[in-house]
């Protein structure tokens, strides 16, 4: 009888610790998404400006079509990427393609001068900030998620529960580069 008990109280244990730690990892996954939506949020809002300012830059006859025609193909694809991984690398080519344009907008004193394009370029660099916030901000929850799920004794759990590791958000080599800015 008292065999029994035990083996009862174990497998009870068992499932209680079971339920903790599933209930740990489902409450990390809602983290890190809830980190990915914030990117979301913010990326989709510098993917509408874009457009503004592709439509104010054009208004100077001068300036280079090839770049507007880069950034427009770069937010293309920043908005139909898809996971972290292409949302990623999609977002560094915009990220370049947006500093380009401003770089040679030195180039341009009326473009440089208009107000328009200076207020966009504002929004831009703010956007940018809470860009890189998002993404430390789910970098940091993807880390936790992952460490979560590779220790002992949660990896037990995690795999043949369905967990799986979560994709970082990374910043490519070419974003470390200096944009080409030659007229």
């Amino acid at each position: 009888m008292i065999a029994a008990l035990v083996a009862v109280a174990v497998v009870v244990l068992v499932l209680v610790l079971v339920a903790i730690t599933f209930n740990r990892l489902v409450r990390s996954r809602n983290q890190v998404a809830d980190g990915w939506a914030g990117i979301d949020v913010q990326l989709t809002r510098r993917a509408d400006l874009v457009p503004v300012l592709v439509e104010t830059v054009k208004g100077y006859r001068d300036f280079e079509r090839g770049t507007l025609v880069e950034v427009v193909d770069a937010r293309s694809r920043a908005v139909n990427a898809q996971g972290p991984a292409q949302s990623g690398s999609a977002e560094q080519q915009l990220t370049g393609s947006l500093k380009t344009i401003f770089a040679t907008a030195e180039a341009y004193p009326d473009l440089k001068a208009d107000a328009g394009f200076r207020t966009l370029q504002q929004q831009l660099s703010t956007l940018e900030e809470d860009i890189s916030f998002a993404r430390r901000y789910y970098n940091a929850q993807v880390r936790v998620y992952n460490t979560r799920q590779q220790t002992f004794p949660t990896l037990l759990v995690a795999r043949p529960l369905g967990f799986r590791t979560a994709e970082y958000f990374q910043a490519d080599a070419d974003d470390r580069e200096v944009p080409d800015a030659d007229l």
